[in-house]
């Protein structure tokens, strides 16, 4: 990258959130070099349909060309660790989808991969760059909770809840060894990490898994699309969860309990959560992302509309639009990826990171270890630091 001009991006993989991620980046002014799938025929299909320039003949392809400073991955799982470690011995800066990894031990190389090669490396925890996330943060960060108590709510969605609906991270092989915790539970773990500033310290985990087996159509079907018919379709045994239920405990004494399902009918992506303090509490929910809940004792509870000219600075900054204009899932990830791209500009790379980095991820992949072993134990696991 010349001083002359901005980064330029390359996407691999153009599933559900590849697309997602070259309409946040389009915002944001930073042009994508192109786009990397499964075979060239493909790639070029696809970088014709979404109006992106090149659609590169292969992952190395990509990684060659001097015109790619940032490579984002949204690949399956299995693809997040080899594709990060390329990326960054060929110099470029990732940003990667989650979880990071399939192990801690593969998060805990990346990351200090990253640190070894003074590139940018983040992991996309979007949803903690929504307006009143941040907001949440602050009134924490300021004290008018009190001691933190209790921390507790759920990550729900329903596309699988039939056995007739598939997708690959059902196959632990692509996906892991955890499916509803590692796709959607871990974003809820890094949102209320960031808002109490709290490490989750042990965890008591139970998995369900409520199909054992499912229909798997004999053809691809992306991330949300429409079930293909029973004919098409061979029964395969499930391992991995489709709903958790997870005890935790914090740092400094706060309690806390996580729903988190794949099977909960009517819920399309429903994040929420409630923090009690010893003086207020307040919640949040994804699927009203424009509104704070603030709870009081002595006094009437209120309602936090977003808008920027009442929120704090470090929420402000993330409004796009004046009060009474609704803002949603695209705008987390414009947010995210603005952070990203201005701190790669500014070149300090020794600097705070107001983004999830690689660090964030590992500590993600530890809290997915701790649960792992806490299911199949029954019993609570201490999670480690490092």
């Amino acid at each position: 990258m010349t001083a002359t001009r901005r980064p330029h991006a390359c996407i691999v993989g153009t599933g559900f959130i590849g697309p997602a991620h070259l309409e946040a980046l389009r915002r944001i002014g930073i042009e994508v070099a192109g786009l990397v799938e499964c075979d060239s025929e493909t790639a070029a299909a696809k970088a014709a349909e979404l109006g992106v320039q090149k659609g590169y003949p292969s992952f190395e392809a990509a990684l060659a060309d001097p015109s790619v400073d940032v490579v984002h991955l949204a690949v399956p799982n299995n693809l997040h660790a080899p594709y990060a470690k390329a990326a960054l011995a060929a110099g470029k800066h990732v940003l990667c989808e989650k979880p990071l990894a399939m192990t801690s031990a593969e998060s805990a190389e990346l990351a200090e991969l990253a640190r070894r090669a003074g590139l940018v490396a983040a992991v996309n925890y979007n949803l903690r760059f929504y307006p009143l996330v941040h907001e949440a943060r602050e009134i924490l960060r300021a004290g008018k909770l009190g001691r933190t108590l209790l921390v507790h709510g759920a990550y729900l969605q329903d596309w699988l809840l039939y056995n007739t609906d598939w997708n690959w991270r059902l196959d632990p092989k692509l996906g892991g060894d955890l499916r509803a915790v590692a796709d959607i539970g871990t974003h809820w773990l890094d949102m209320v990490s960031f808002v109490t500033g709290l490490r989750v310290e042990a965890v008591f985990a139970e998995l369900a898994t409520f199909h054992d087996t499912r229909q798997k159509p004999r053809g691809p079907i992306t991330t949300f699309a429409n079930r293909a018919s029973a004919a098409d379709c061979e029964a395969v045994p499930i391992t991995t969860e489709d709903a958790a239920t997870i005890l935790l405990r914090f740092a400094g004494g706060a309690r806390g309990a996580l729903t988190v399902s794949q099977v909960s009918a009517g819920r399309k992506n429903a994040l929420s959560f409630e923090i009690d303090g010893s003086k207020s509490a307040l919640a949040w929910d994804s699927e009203e992302p424009n509104s704070l809940w603030m709870g009081k004792r002595s006094e009437a509870n209120r309602i936090l509309l977003k808008d920027p000219a009442l929120l704090s600075p470090a929420a402000a900054r993330l409004s796009g639009y004046p009060g009474g204009h609704q803002e949603g899932y695209g705008d987390t990830l414009k947010n995210l990826f603005a952070s990203y791209y201005a701190y790669i500009e500014a070149g300090d790379f020794s600097a705070p990171r107001d983004f999830p980095t690689f660090d964030d991820g590992h500590t993600e992949m530890l809290l997915c270890d701790a649960l792992l072993r806490s299911a199949r134990e029954g019993a609570w696991v201490e999670v480690p630091r490092s």
